[in-house]
């Protein structure tokens, strides 16, 4: 699907001037509109274009806040405050931003929910995958320090505990620790570096969606049936076929994003992050956002010792686990066939995996204790024994379905099945 000479044709004199010095239109033309996509997309992969706009969307509306936010724990607090009633627009842009960080990983996880139902981590995309985990690595680190910066009292515990599980570690622990915060405990170094960190994440993301979206071209995009694109007949050009479906979800989803900002700019977060910042009182629950909650299950869920590795250390460890195994996935997965749909016991067993990790999420808003710490133990059981055991040893004893001859044969068995319910309906 990346291979074929480009199709652009400059149409004007500048155009031409312009092409043979700076080719950017004929990269726009052949990415965007002339590139082919499998003509069986739906509308899990639309998620892609909806997470390259959020990111601009993150991205403006922060660059805007930072030119009013205060980064001082005497002053960052008053600092939101203004920015919400003395700023033109501030409580827009700030409800914006913070919510936008909560639609971005809806998105995102989305994006990855799709990917393990059709495969799209299975060679030659591994390295597309990989680049995919490195940008919600990236996210995450971003979000949790963006978190900090309100200075509310959520903010500053969430910042004490996360950064104490570095402590964790033997040896380098303590290290890694101070060197975060600056010092020995939360403080203005502390505030200073997150605030840093927090502009500066972002472009680093930007840079890594640029070789996301690069190697996407170069190995072509999947699609439902798993099947490599086998002729021409198999595709339809970008535009208009994909712009229009992702536009159209794309008008979806800022509508659920416009209705958390304009009706529920707050149900999201915490209310203890209204409080000003205070070392001296410890909220009675202190929790990270919603789109850490799954890990915070699984970090509390270790409640025993493992060997020489006590609780504290193993929770930190199956914490950093479960998300480092998403690197191994592409060859952790032994089937040779890519998508779900043919994979009957996959298809049922990744389902269980989604009703799991969103168990988790609501497990790690729940105290820590009684039948919630035995609930989180088994369904981290079932989160790992899914990359683990589940994926390794299927792709050996699963019989999947019959596969299609080519992406177009699958398009016109579903038309015509389709066609003939129709029919069938008709008649009835």
């Amino acid at each position: 699907m990346s291979g074929g000479h480009s199709t652009y044709t400059p149409g004007t004199g500048i155009e031409k001037w312009i092409d043979a010095r700076l080719p950017l239109p004929r990269l726009i033309y052949d990415s965007f509109i002339a590139y082919p996509v499998p003509r069986n997309l739906n509308y899990a992969y639309t998620f892609g274009g909806i997470l390259a706009i959020m990111l601009v969307s993150q991205i403006l509306t922060g660059v805007v806040l930072a030119m009013h936010y205060a980064a001082n724990t005497g002053i960052a607090f008053d600092s939101v405050e203004k920015i919400m009633r003395d700023v033109n627009y501030g409580w827009l842009l700030r409800y914006m931003h913070a919510n936008g960080a909560s639609m971005f990983f809806v998105a995102v996880y989305c994006h990855i929910f799709r990917g393990l139902y059709y495969g799209s981590y299975k060679a030659p995309r591994e390295l597309l995958w990989i680049l995919g985990v490195i940008i919600y690595l990236l996210m995450m680190a971003t979000a949790f320090m963006g978190y900090v910066l309100p200075w509310g009292q959520m903010s500053f515990w969430g910042a004490t505990v996360i950064t104490g599980f570095f402590t964790a570690f033997p040896i380098i622990g303590d290290p890694i620790q101070t060197l975060l915060l600056g010092g020995f405990s939360v403080d203005n170094p502390t505030l200073n570096r997150f605030f840093s960190l927090h502009y500066l994440l972002p472009f680093m993301i930007a840079g890594v969606v640029v070789l996301h979206v690069w190697a996407l071209h170069i190995t072509g995009q999947t699609n439902p049936t798993g099947i490599e694109v086998k002729s021409k007949t198999d595709t339809v050009p970008f535009t208009p076929y994909a712009t229009v479906k992702d536009g159209f979800a794309m008008v979806l989803f800022f509508i659920l994003f416009a209705y958390f900002i304009f009706y529920l700019p707050n149900y999201l977060g915490h209310p203890d992050n209204y409080i000003p910042a205070n070392s001296m009182k410890t909220p009675a629950h202190i929790v990270p956002e919603w789109y850490f909650l799954p890990f915070y299950a699984m970090l509390r869920a270790i409640t025993f010792n493992i060997g020489p590795i006590d609780s504290k250390l193993g929770g930190v460890l199956v914490m950093f686990g479960s998300i480092a195994v998403l690197f191994l996935v592409p060859w952790l997965d032994t089937s040779k066939v890519r998508s779900a749909v043919y994979r009957p016991w996959y298809k049922l067993l990744f389902w269980l995996f989604v009703i799991d990790a969103i168990l988790l999420g609501w497990l790690g808003s729940r105290p820590a204790e009684g039948i919630y710490v035995h609930m989180a133990q088994v369904a981290t059981l079932y989160y790992f024994a899914f990359f683990l055991v589940i994926m390794p040893v299927l792709g050996l004893i699963e019989k999947p379905k019959r596969l299609p001859n080519s992406i177009t044969e699958a398009v016109l068995e579903k038309n015509k099945g389709a066609g003939t319910l129709a029919a069938a309906e008709t008649n009835g």
